[in-house]
């Protein structure tokens, strides 16, 4: 345990984050997300939600300005209603980066960016389209 680090963040999260480098993503998949077939490497969280998970990761990660968006979600198919949770990633990404910028990628593009995912942490979301990727920015210090 260290201060300061939100108990939620597992020590392989954590260990993560700072692996990652600028323009690096991380695909938060929901408990419907087939992780095997579109990840390089998963981490597991089990149980968590990703909202949960968002408001303690996004104490460290900085978003990637240097591109025309910073988080993607997986858009949904045919007549689906918008997910209420992802007005809830807006919120909790804008309280931390108001100019944060969203792309809704079709279903089977938003795969193929998840399998170029740097990691994929398998939550335990239950929400229909859950799935959110976050691209990494510079630290400045």
């Amino acid at each position: 345990m260290l201060n300061k680090i939100p108990a939620i963040l597992s020590p392989e999260l954590m260990k993560t984050l700072m692996e990652m480098g600028h323009g690096d993503e991380i695909t938060f998949g929901d408990a419907n997300f087939p992780v095997m077939a579109h990840a390089n490497r998963v981490v597991r969280a089990d149980g968590l939600l990703i909202p949960d998970l968002l408001k303690a990761v996004m104490e460290f990660l900085p978003l990637d300005h240097y591109n025309d968006w910073q988080y993607a979600l997986c858009d949904t198919v045919g007549d689906d209603p918008t997910p209420s949770v992802w007005s809830q990633y807006d919120s909790i990404i804008k309280a931390v980066d108001p100019g944060a910028v969203v792309k809704y990628v079709e279903r089977f593009d938003f795969y193929d960016l998840a399998r170029r995912s740097h990691t994929t942490v398998l939550t335990g979301e239950t929400a229909l389209y859950g799935n959110i990727v976050l691209r990494k920015g510079v630290v400045v210090i």
